[in-house]
Parts: C-alpha cells; structure tokens; sequence
C-alpha cells in the first residue's frame, strides 16, 4: 500500500505482511503531539483488524525516532485547566495502553535517540531493535518536569529501584549498548538499519498463528508482575484454548504431514467468517 498523504502525521506503508507506522514531524525531530497521539491509535487498531496484517514496525521519519513531547505545545499548557491538562496526557495514556495491547506483534525501529515519551512509546513495544549510537533518556527533571507515557513502569522492568531513580533523577542518556546489555534492547544495527532490521524480525512473525501469538503477547506482558501460581493458570487456560483452535490443528496437521502450516490463510478465512456474520 502506498502511504497516506503529506500532511498526516503517521504515514502508513506495508511491506508484505508487515505494516509499517512512522511518526513523521522531522522539523521537529518527531516530537509528539495529540494529533499523533489520535492518528497513531486509529493506525494500530485499523491494523490489528487487517487480516494483510501480520506484524506492525512503529518508527520515526528521518534520522531520529522520537524527542518527546513538544516543549512549544508544554509551556501553553501552563495556562490550561488542570482537568483539561489531565484529558490531554489521558491521550498519550491511551496511546501507550494500544501499543502494549495490540494483538499483533509490534516492534519499535530506533534511529537516532528517543527521549521522554518517545522512550515510553519504544518500550511499550513488544520488540525493540536499535542503531547502535542511539541513545535512551527520561530527561523530564531537565524542564522541571516528572516522567509519563509509563516510562518509571517500563524502565523497572529492566533496572533496579536504585539506577531507575539516578536515570530519572539526572535525566542521563542511556546507550542503545546499555539497554541491548540489560534485555530491553532486541537488536543492535549500524547506523540507518534499524527499520530493516525490525522489518525482516517483523516478517518473521508475521506468518505466525495470530490467535496464538496475541495470547503468547499477554503471558510474556504480565509474567514481569505475575506470581508463578498467576502465570501458571493464565498459561493452563490458553493451551486449553489452543488446543481446541484451528490453528493448532493446522500446525500439528502440518508437522505430523511434514508440510509448511498455512496460518495466513487462516487468518483470512476468520477475518471472512467475521464479515458473513
């Protein structure tokens, strides 16, 4: 598919089954806005429901991924309502929220730094492949300012109460090495390769069982939070659902008659049995 016109925010492209997002205000080095915040969301649900869709690559235009939030826009909000303040941020709460939960594979390409919210976004993700001189920030408290958009949730994932309070504390960057060190990185890549990269590992998954993968996506989201009897449960209902699924038969059918399983046609039958109904 070709993508949406200039004046849009989030340009859309696909690559085979892959469905490629790109925040794109370069000016500004893709600081976000509520625009983005609304245009991002609507791109990932229409995505989540296309059945050409197998994987979404979420990246920025040009040679930087996100600098956060747009310190022009900020300042203008001093004067707001705390309630309206509040609607707003609520928007890029939503966003976060449709990154993690989509049902579909979903994987940040990062170029340059991200920093604030654009962190946030990054990590929200459920893959997260970067050039090798990018850099990571929450450097909120350098405007005076506190973290958002999840980033104290995402970042505990990964460090200690300690190093999570001296990275929000001095607003350090963070080395896309560092992160790759400590698991929240996937992938490292020269210069200018990370949306490749993301691409082929999106392709990767992209053929893959789809009611399969979304409840794969929610056992590896909640297994950081959940205690083993939680995880145990969660992981004894989907395989009882999977058993019983389509695509299980097909996959078992496919390895028992040594053959490639045809998840996306499978894919498209369902998307076709919902449009009857």
């Amino acid at each position: 598919m070709s993508e949406t016109t200039a004046n849009k925010t989030v340009l859309i492209s696909q690559e085979g089954a892959v469905r490629i997002l790109t925040n794109s205000n370069p000016g500004a080095r893709n600081a976000i806005t509520p625009t983005l915040y609304a245009e991002l969301s609507a791109a990932l649900a229409d995505a989540e429901q296309d059945p050409e869709v197998g994987a979404i690559v979420f990246t920025g235009a040009g040679d930087f991924f996100c600098s956060g939030g747009d310190l022009n826009l900020l300042a203008k909000r001093r004067e707001l309502p705390m309630a309206e303040r509040r609607q707003i941020l609520e928007g890029l709460n939503n966003l976060i929220r449709a990154l993690r939960d989509c049902g579909k594979p979903v994987i940040a390409a990062v170029e340059g730094g991200a920093a604030g919210a654009g962190l946030s976004m990054a990590l929200a993700c459920d893959m997260l492949v970067s050039a090798r001189d990018a850099f990571f920030t929450v450097a909120y408290v350098k405007v005076g300012l506190t973290p958002d958009g999840g980033a104290t949730a995402f970042l505990a994932e990964f460090v200690s109460r300690q190093v999570l309070t001296e990275l929000c504390l001095t607003g350090d960057r963070m080395t896309a090495e560092r992160l790759n060190q400590l698991g929240a990185v996937n992938r490292l890549t020269d210069k200018g390769a990370a949306l490749a990269e993301a691409v082929a590992l999106a392709a990767k998954v992209a053929t893959g069982p789809q009611r399969a993968t979304t409840r794969i996506k929610t056992l590896c989201r909640q297994a950081h939070h959940a205690t083993l009897e939680e995880q145990l449960d969660a992981e004894a209902v989907f395989m009882v659902e999977s058993q019983g699924d389509a695509e299980a038969a097909e996959g078992i059918g496919a390895f028992l008659g040594k053959r490639k399983a045809d998840f996306v046609a499978l894919r498209h039958q369902g998307h076709e049995a919902k449009d009857a109904s």
